[in-house]
């Protein structure tokens, strides 16, 4: 979604369609221009908008975890009277964020379902306890801080030239929630430093295997391959290791790859990218580079 206003109220309620708990306050309506997109996840958002404005903005989220990173030059982030690095992305799921500037501020942010995150967790970890939360509202690092928003552009990027394909758009959700939960301090990060659930057996990698290559033309993760072989992800990760020496994501990418191979030799989609888009791969140029190296020549739709 794309639009410009001026409309104050139109921008607060548009805001509040993604995290109802915001507000935009003491904001000047003579000088005020909001350039807002937006895309849609599987079960979250990720927001990117361009505010001219003196704004006053609150947000606390109930039952999701926003991220946002608000980039101004005069800006100032806090909560609850605490000062926050306003040079960097902020993480709430539920703690009061409020900022202020009195220019420009462009803002981008993700927005995740609490509950569909913590079961994503709770999937990668093997704890079927775990109870997703943050243990801290700033990125663990400069570092962290500039990942976060690499990884973000890139979610964006790959978003607009996804054209609705719910297997990328799957794919990007879940490394938009895996990034997010690697930069800033929550019960995840705490759970994972746990030894690995090791109870595979090559029964298990052949299940997952079927399912890989029963799925690949779906919008599956990995989490659902563990599902299927009825086991954590960290879990399926070491057994694939122990007997493949590969991981359940390179298995999962050679089997889309594969499929894209087929479809490409039947003649089928318009062009090449058409069918990378449609087997989960967002980067036309990785694809070639991929493709090339499995099959020893560039792809290109038969002629049938």
């Amino acid at each position: 979604m794309r639009f410009t206003s001026t409309d104050l109220a139109q921008v607060e309620a548009t805001w509040q369609q993604f995290v109802p708990s915001s507000s935009l306050q003491d904001a000047d309506p003579h000088r005020f221009r909001f350039d807002w997109h937006s895309e849609e996840l599987v079960s979250g958002s990720l927001v990117n908008y361009r505010l001219a404005a003196q704004v006053h903005s609150r947000a606390e989220p109930v039952d999701q975890i926003l991220v946002c990173r608000v980039d101004a030059a005069d800006a100032r982030v806090w909560s609850r009277g605490r000062s926050l690095d306003a040079g960097r992305p902020w993480i709430s799921d539920g703690a009061l964020i409020e900022a202020k500037w009195d220019r420009a501020a462009r803002v981008r942010a993700f927005v995740f379902d609490r509950r569909a995150a913590q079961q994503s967790a709770r999937l990668l970890t093997g704890d079927d306890r775990l109870e997703l939360r943050t243990t801290g509202l700033s990125p663990h690092s400069a570092d962290a801080a500039r990942s976060w928003e690499r990884a973000f552009a890139y979610i964006e990027s790959a978003m607009e030239d996804a054209q609705a394909e719910p297997l990328l758009i799957a794919e990007l959700e879940r490394h938009a929630l895996m990034m997010t939960l690697s930069a800033f301090p929550t019960t995840f990060g705490e759970t994972s430093t746990r030894p690995v659930q090791r109870g595979a057996a090559p029964s298990t990698v052949r299940r997952a295997l079927a399912f890989i290559d029963e799925n690949a033309h779906l919008a599956i993760t990995i989490d659902d391959v563990a599902a299927a072989a009825f086991i954590s992800t960290r879990g399926l990760q070491y057994a694939f290791r122990r007997a493949l020496d590969i991981t359940p994501a390179e298995a999962l990418r050679r089997a889309r790859l594969a499929g894209a191979h087929r479809e490409l030799r039947q003649g089928v989609g318009p062009s090449v990218s058409a069918v990378a888009r449609r087997w989960g791969f967002s980067n036309s140029s990785r694809f070639a580079a991929a493709y090339r190296q499995a099959y020893g020549a560039a792809p290109r739709v038969a002629e049938v």
